[in-house]
């Protein structure tokens, strides 16, 4: 017995040895690499110092760290960046989808300012402006050099002033400016409207609103083409749509979706990551579903795209998405205050990556640029007589009859011609119903 214990000690002690041996260097690794990083905090302090007792002019201690801790986190990517208490507080209203400004979403490449996509009768959008315009100049001073959100701060004022800001556009031989007047911002998350047999749903951001109102408007819909049975399918439009909550966007993709995943994050700890899962119950019935998206559809809308595209519930038509696939968690500092912190990406059920690669449509349509110089098609197409324009030849409710199929294709032509993407949409859709 005392052998034993003696052995059992010997190897206790053993196995200390043992382990004192091979953590020591680890944890001298560990204690410089703390030595460092509390150098690089003196180094920090000593410049602080320098600067609030030696800089030519007085400076504002608060808007001096503010300023740091901003520029500590715009060094990681262009979405992480510190809110002051001001604009936290927009922030949050903007979510509940009221806000003041022009009404665009922008993101900045390679120090350029990038249009993401104008929101849907907005100032900007009625502006002209577009997705994948660059915007150089405010009021006439240059942008390059300054953070995003010190840019978005030069095109931010008072409802009914005028911003005038230079745009550069793929296809446009030089640059050009752009009056906008400032408005506030009141966003109808969700537009409706029945094409034919076909309902079409516009979503145009993801806020608090956004689900309940594609509920209530698809009801409205439905019921106005005399139920579901007389539906030949839906168009979700997420074109030019920048994105928002990611709660709204597993909300809108459950909404069509009986099961499966709808989307995952994944973080720097793999264990961490979270799976969003569908429940039972399909808004659309089980009709068929067109989704379209192009280079403005952003972060919530390629999510809901990728997700209905995954589990085959939709058809995706356009052209490729934005790519923004990182998410940003905004967390509470002292004093109101926020951080915006990139704490994960975006993988849709299949396991694609969203970010920079962004969502590929099933069948690509590009939307034609409107030609100024086009002329109207000849009348005589229009008005040309047939055996049908012959009078007697047919009884009147043949007469009705065709009048209303000619109805329904000049109707289609006009659309076609207005917006060739919706326009193919709805084609999938008759031939599927066909």
């Amino acid at each position: 017995m005392k052998k034993f214990v003696m052995a059992a000690l010997g190897g206790t002690l053993a196995g200390v040895v043992a382990t004192t041996q091979v953590a020591g260097p680890l944890l001298a690794q560990e204690s410089e690499s703390k030595a460092n990083v509390y150098e690089q905090l003196d180094l920090f302090g000593d410049i602080f110092e320098r600067i609030r007792a030696q800089y030519v002019e007085e400076v504002d201690s608060e808007e001096l760290i503010e300023a740091a801790i901003d520029g500590m986190l715009k060094s990681l990517d262009p979405h992480s960046s510190y809110l002051s208490p001001k604009d936290a507080a927009a922030m949050r209203v903007q979510t509940r989808g009221e806000f003041g400004g022009l009404g665009i979403e922008v993101t900045q490449e390679e120090g350029f300012v990038k249009v993401v996509s104008p929101m849907d009768g907005t100032p900007a959008d009625e502006a002209g402006m577009e997705a994948g315009d660059f915007i150089t100049h405010v009021d006439g001073e240059s942008l390059l050099g300054l953070t995003l959100d010190e840019a978005v701060g030069k095109m931010r004022g008072p409802k009914g002033s005028e911003i005038i800001i230079t745009v550069v556009r793929e296809g446009e031989t030089e640059p050009f400016d752009v009056s906008i007047i400032r408005d506030t911002i009141e966003l109808q998350p969700v537009r409706a409207r029945t094409q034919g047999d076909t309902v079409v749903l516009r979503v145009t951001t993801f806020n608090d609103k956004t689900t309940p109102q594609l509920e209530l408007k698809l009801a409205k819909e439905v019921e106005a083409l005399g139920g579901m049975d007389n539906v030949n399918g839906f168009v979700i439009d997420l074109r030019n749509n920048p994105g928002g909550l990611l709660t709204q966007a597993i909300r809108v993709s459950d909404s069509f979706l009986d099961e499966g995943e709808i989307v995952s994050t994944r973080g720097r700890v793999a264990e961490e990551g979270d799976r969003f899962n569908a429940t039972l119950g399909d808004l659309a019935e089980g009709k068929p579903i067109v989704v379209l998206i192009n280079g403005g559809s952003a972060s919530a809308s390629e999510i809901v795209a990728g997700a209905l595209q995954d589990h085959r519930r939709a058809i995706v038509v356009g052209t490729k998405s934005f790519g923004k696939g990182s998410v940003q968690t905004v967390m509470p500092l002292r004093s109101d205050g926020a951080m915006r912190l990139t704490t994960a990406r975006y993988y849709t059920p299949s396991g694609r990556s969203i970010q920079a690669l962004g969502v590929s449509p099933d069948i690509v349509v590009e939307q034609p640029r409107r030609d100024p110089n086009a002329t109207e098609e000849e009348e005589t197409n229009r008005n040309s007589r047939s055996e049908a324009d012959l009078r007697g030849s047919l009884t009147e409710d043949e007469i009705r009859q065709i009048e209303a199929d000619r109805e329904k294709a000049e109707a289609a032509a006009a659309l076609r011609e207005d917006d060739y993407q919706l326009a193919y949409a709805i084609d999938i859709l008759k031939g599927l119903s066909a």
